[in-house]
Order: C-alpha cells, then sequence, then structure tokens
C-alpha cells in the first residue's frame, strides 16, 4: 500500500508546484520562486506616476476617514486634528521611502529583504507575523467593503434593510450583514489573480473615480447642512498636558494606520523602473492624499452635526442616514438615492484597491516565503481571502476606541521590525546586498549567521516589543504604572528606536560579514540573476565590464573588489 501511496502523493506535489530555476537544491526551492526572485526588467513597469497614482486611490479610504475623525472626538479642534494627520503621514512616508528604495534599488520583496536582517531562515517569523496581520487587514477591509454593498444594495431596493435576521445574537452580526460581506468578498476575488506588475491599471481606474465621488460627497454634505458646521468653529476641549498627549495619540494613529505598508512596500518599489520613481512620488503624493481624505472627512463630519444634531465619524452611517432619516423616518427621493449608490460604489472600490494593495499581494508575497515550492503570491492571495472570510472582522470595528487600541497593537511588532531592517540596510551594511546570497542556503553564506538565524536582528526584535509590552496591557484595561502609558503613547517610536540602537550597538560589538566600509548600492547591475549553486553571480557577466568601461582601472578594480565585500571577513 506504501509503494502504492508514494508515487501517487509524488505525482501530485509536482503537479501543483510553481515554477522555479532548474538546478536548484531542496534547500533552495524553500528559498526562490519566481515570485521571489528579483524582478527582471521586463517587469519593471512602474514609474513615478503610477505610484503617485497608487497612493491617490489609496489615500481615499474609510479607515483614513475613520481616524482623522475620531482624534476630533477624542478632544482636539479640527486644525489640530488636520495637523496630527499632515505630521503623521510626513513621518509615514518617510519611513516608507527608507524602506522601499530597498525594494527599488534590488528589485527583491520584503521576505528576501528580511532575510538580511534576521537570517536565511530566521526571516520566517517576520514574514509570519506579516502574512497574519495582512489576513486579519483583509478580513477588515472586507466586512467595511460589505457595509458599502450594503448601502448600494439599499440604494436601489429599500426593504433589503428589512431582511429577516437568521444568525444568533452571539454571532455579533446579522443576515444582512454578513451577506453583503460576502458578496463584495466574492466580487473582489478576481482581481487577486492578476500580476503584480499589472494590477497597477486598477489603481489608476481609481484614481481617477473615487476622489471625485468623494468630493461629490463632501459638497452635498455641506450644501444639505448649508454650512459646514460646528466643528470648525469648536475649541479643543483638552488643554495642557492632556492636550499634548491627544496630540502625540492621534500622530501615532496615523502612523499605526501605515504599519503595515512601511515593512511591505518593496513588495511594489520593486517593480519601479528606477529607484527615483518610487521616491518624490511618494514622498509627497502619501501626506497630500491622506492629508486631503481627512479634510473632507472632518467637514463632513462637522457638518452632519447641523443636519442630525451630532457628528458622525462614519462616512457609511452618515450615507445610511442620507437615506433614510432617522429623525422624521423619510425615505430619500431617486436622485438622492443614486447619488447614495455612486458614492458608497466609489467606496466600495476604494476599499477594494487598498485590500489589494496592503494585504492581499502582501499575504501572497509572505506566504510565497513561507513555502515558495509550492505557494506564489496568487496562491497566497486566495489563501489570504478564505482566512479573511472565516474570521470575524466586524468585532474589531464595533467601536473607535477598539480600532484604535488594534491599529496601536499591530504597531508594536511591525515597528521593531522595520526598526531593525532599516538600520541593517542603511547603517550597517551602507546599501550593499549580495543578492545571490540571499537565495543560499549554504552554511558558509553570509546571511545565514548561525543555523538560518541572526541572534542579532532577533534580540533587537524582541527588545523593541519589550519596550511597548506593557503599555500595551495597559491600553486593554489593566493597571500599569503611568510611566509604561506614556511610551506606549509613543508606541511606533519606541518600539523603532529602541530596536535599531539595539541593532547597531550589537553589530557594532559583533561585526556581521556582507558589509561595505561605505555607501554602495549595486542594485543598477541586477538584471537576470542565477541563484543555482555552481551559476553564482550575475548571469550575463556583465557588471564588471560596465565598471570598467564607466571609470579608471584603479577605481574599476576598487568597485569591483568592494562587490566582494563579506565573502571574507571585511
Amino acid at each position: 500500500m506504501e509503494k502504492l501511496r508514494n508515487p501517487r502523493l509524488a505525482y501530485f506535489a509536482n503537479k501543483i508546484a510553481v515554477s522555479s530555476e532548474p538546478g536548484l537544491t531542496n534547500a533552495q526551492l524553500m528559498l526562490h520562486n519566481f515570485d521571489l526572485k528579483p524582478v527582471e526588467p521586463e517587469r519593471r513597469q512602474w514609474g513615478a506616476w503610477n505610484f503617485v497614482g497608487f497612493w491617490i486611490s489609496d489615500s481615499f479610504n474609510i479607515n483614513t476617514w475613520m481616524i482623522s475623525s475620531s482624534m476630533v472626538t477624542n478632544g482636539l479642534s479640527w486644525w489640530q486634528s488636520w495637523l496630527c494627520v499632515w505630521i503623521g503621514y510626513v513621518i509615514s512616508a518617510t519611513f516608507i521611502c527608507m524602506t522601499g528604495r530597498i525594494g527599488a534599488t534590488y528589485h527583491i520583496p520584503f521576505p528576501v529583504v528580511s532575510r538580511a536582517s534576521f537570517g536565511i531562515w530566521g526571516s520566517l517569523w517576520p514574514v509570519f507575523n506579516r502574512a497574519a496581520m495582512a489576513c486579519i487587514w483583509y478580513g477588515v477591509q472586507s466586512w467595511i467593503g460589505g457595509e458599502c454593498v450594503t448601502l448600494m444594495i439599499r440604494s436601489i431596493w429599500t426593504s433589503y434593510e428589512n431582511v429577516p435576521n437568521s444568525m444568533p445574537n452571539s454571532s455579533g452580526t446579522n443576515t444582512r450583514d454578513f451577506v453583503s460581506f460576502f458578496l463584495f468578498w466574492a466580487c473582489s476575488l478576481p482581481a487577486i489573480w492578476f500580476p503584480v506588475h499589472k494590477i497597477r491599471h486598477l489603481f489608476t481606474a481609481k484614481a481617477y473615480f473615487v476622489p471625485p465621488a468623494g468630493v461629490a460627497f463632501f459638497i452635498w454634505s455641506i450644501v444639505k447642512a448649508h454650512g459646514i458646521g460646528p466643528i470648525v468653529h469648536q475649541p479643543a476641549r483638552k488643554s495642557g498636558g492632556a492636550l499634548g498627549w491627544a496630540i502625540v495619540q492621534g500622530i501615532m494613529s496615523s502612523i499605526a494606520n501605515f504599519a503595515t505598508l512601511i515593512v511591505n512596500d518593496p513588495d511594489f518599489a520593486r517593480f519601479a523602473r528606477k529607484p527615483r520613481d518610487a521616491l518624490w512620488s511618494q514622498f509627497i503624493t502619501i501626506p497630500v492624499g491622506f492629508a486631503v481624505t481627512s479634510f473632507i472627512g472632518i467637514i463632513v463630519s462637522s457638518s452632519s452635526a447641523i443636519i442630525y444634531g451630532d457628528p458622525i465619524w462614519n462616512p457609511l452611517e452618515l450615507l445610511s442616514y442620507f437615506l433614510v432619516n432617522p429623525n422624521t423616518g423619510k425615505t430619500a427621493n431617486g436622485p438622492a438615492r443614486f447619488g447614495v449608490f455612486i458614492i458608497s460604489f466609489a467606496f466600495a472600490l476604494a476599499q477594494l484597491g487598498t485590500n489589494i494593495a496592503a494585504n492581499s499581494v502582501s499575504a501572497g508575497t509572505d506566504m510565497t516565503a513561507l513555502l515558495p515550492r509550492y505557494l506564489n503570491i496568487r496562491r497566497g492571495g486566495y489563501i489570504c481571502a478564505a482566512v479573511g472570510l472565516a474570521m470575524c472582522p466586524w468585532n474589531l470595528l464595533s467601536t473607535s476606541n477598539n480600532f484604535t487600541t488594534y491599529l496601536s497593537a499591530y504597531s508594536v511588532f511591525l515597528s521593531s521590525i522595520a526598526g531593525v531592517i532599516i538600520c541593517d540596510y542603511y547603517v550597517v551594511r551602507r546599501g550593499y546586498y549580495q543578492i545571490t546570497d540571499l537565495y543560499s542556503a549554504r552554511k558558509t553564506a553570509p546571511y545565514y549567521f548561525t543555523f538560518g538565524f541572526h541572534w542579532r536582528g532577533y534580540t533587537a526584535y524582541i527588545c523593541g516589543i519589550l519596550i511597548n509590552i506593557v503599555g500595551f496591557v495597559g491600553a486593554i484595561g489593566r493597571p500599569v504604572p503611568q510611566g509604561a502609558k506614556y511610551v506606549y503613547n509613543i508606541n511606533f517610536f519606541a518600539g523603532f528606536i529602541v530596536a535599531s540602537l539595539t541593532y547597531w550597538i550589537l553589530c557594532t560589538i559583533s561585526p556581521i560579514p556582507a558589509c561595505s566600509a561605505k555607501w554602495l548600492e549595486v542594485g543598477d547591475e541586477i538584471r537576470n540573476v542565477s541563484v543555482a549553486y555552481g551559476a553564482e553571480g550575475y548571469e550575463d557577466d556583465s557588471v564588471s565590464v560596465r565598471i570598467g568601461e564607466s571609470k579608471g582601472d584603479e577605481e574599476a578594480q576598487t568597485a569591483i573588489r568592494e562587490r566582494q565585500v563579506g565573502k571574507e571577513a571585511f
């Protein structure tokens, strides 16, 4: 029986295996496939304007709307809230550009980048951490998208509001909302099929359609309220130290909203035609796009206070009130229902784009690294969607406080990962990677470290988490010292700074291989890389030739020697 089963299992395993470079060992097959290898020039199709469209489309989403408005409900004035958004997203854009440059220079995704900092096998934990969070976020974004679907259907059939409920109260939801969630989830599946370098067209379409719909919502609210409402005239309800910490919390909320994208920006930036395409386009578009969305959210919430008596920070709830006035019970007329349908569709498209960009592609890339022999980005994306369906995302969005607490908890882990990776690339290695060794499982390879784990990276990572762990316990309601709460209020910075400083100190005390004595990025020389043992190095052998042709002989030899840094003690 055993003899009969083994050939069948082997046949099945070979049938579902994904394509990879010929000649790889079994260990290398756990490190390499088509979606993990450096992007060849033919697939580097993202120009500067593609990144602009990507971030314009991503900026208009309901999470950004919620975060900016919740700052006002936390006691800030509207301009203080908006200032927090500007500061938070400028800081986020800085981090994005720092991690994105790694991908844009060497054309490798986050899972491969993390191998230099955490080790060939040690990188699997940060990758798994990121993949798990991406799956959770996929469910959250899909649930919000389901709320958009509910509004779209109610705009056509008002009776959809009263669909009989067959789900128990303990489930936390009802039949109508779950059906809408499932419809959005199912309609999102085709978008996962397309390869990453072609999905940019979705973001371009979203950038043209969604922002005008948001502006229409903005104008409609002001016209309906006959003014911009009392919030713009309302002073801050806090002062002194309480006001200062409220501002800090607002800034941290903006950064936490970007924590996932900070670490996985290489997943998209690796498709850049050249590194500068992923620099200024991201650094400028991110704060501007997200600040404009936040401003619209603040003004619309302010206008809603005139219409309904209290500010409504959830735009979907406000659209629901536009359909049926809660004070009079009157149903909107045909043109108003059509307007709600269009705006709800725009929000649904916004959620789809955000879900694909921040969660599906990221989770797919991470799962590819976890099991590269059998998973690619497409298969990983569908696994992410399945996990998002199986979880209960509505519990994370029950209140503004729960949502903000969740964001902060998420950033505790990712800030440490970002701190280690950024310090490793910019301070310790000075921009130098040996690409083929990032796919090598040899014990003598510079990124193998100790049994494939980099103890310095893990020590720094844990230290970055520990500085925030007591404050996190306080954030969920347990009594902790006030100082721990203050540290947790700046959780992303605390984790990032402690992790990066710890990593730098450890690498100074105990130097690591594959580092350059001066700034040295050799990513521009990457064409088609072969990583099979016996074919190490660049496949076309043209790197040294180009360096020699463009520099003097002595300088050329120096540059060639520097590219060997790390293959012996340096």
